[in-house]
């Protein structure tokens, strides 16, 4: 069998190893049921669905007819090296520096790798993110976030 479309393949065959290996690694932890769910509950699901999901796709990409197969062009590493070192920045940063300060980075930080990087978007959306994880997570579910750096007495 021929693949038609290699992006699709490849992307299909991305979410199909991504969902079983969080189906799979939850399998560690306990389901519960429909009422009280379990830790499991919600990995297994979701990666399930991402399975499903990704072998759609690539099936899709068997009965694909491109001229030139529309293959997968260059790996862009700055990209991946930005942002996961944005993330990674965010991790360390955190428990130290607080919520107000490490999520503007990461939003800013991350936005970085686009070459439609627009500075006053990236303080908009960073703005609206802190905010809103703010009411969400710190108010709304009550969970203990730091908020401000430590050396602030926070």
């Amino acid at each position: 069998m021929k693949i038609g479309n290699q992006r699709d393949f490849w992307s299909g065959l991305m979410f199909v190893g991504v969902g079983t290996a969080f189906a799979v690694g939850s399998l560690d932890y306990s389901f519960g049921n429909s009422a009280r769910p379990g830790p499991a509950y919600f990995p297994f699901g979701l990666g399930v669905l991402m399975a499903i999901l990704g072998a759609l796709v690539l099936l899709g990409s068997l009965k694909a007819k491109t001229s030139d197969g529309n293959p997968v062009g260059a790996f862009a590493w700055k990209q991946l090296v930005i942002i996961l070192g944005s993330i990674a920045l965010f991790g360390f940063l955190l428990p130290r520096a607080g919520l107000f300060v490490t999520l503007p980075l990461l939003v800013i930080g991350s936005s970085m790798a686009s070459d439609e990087f627009k500075l006053k978007e990236a303080l908009f959306n960073a703005t609206l993110l802190t905010v809103m994880s703010w009411a969400v997570f710190s108010k709304g579910l009550g969970l203990t976030i730091p908020l401000l750096p430590t050396f602030l007495g926070a």
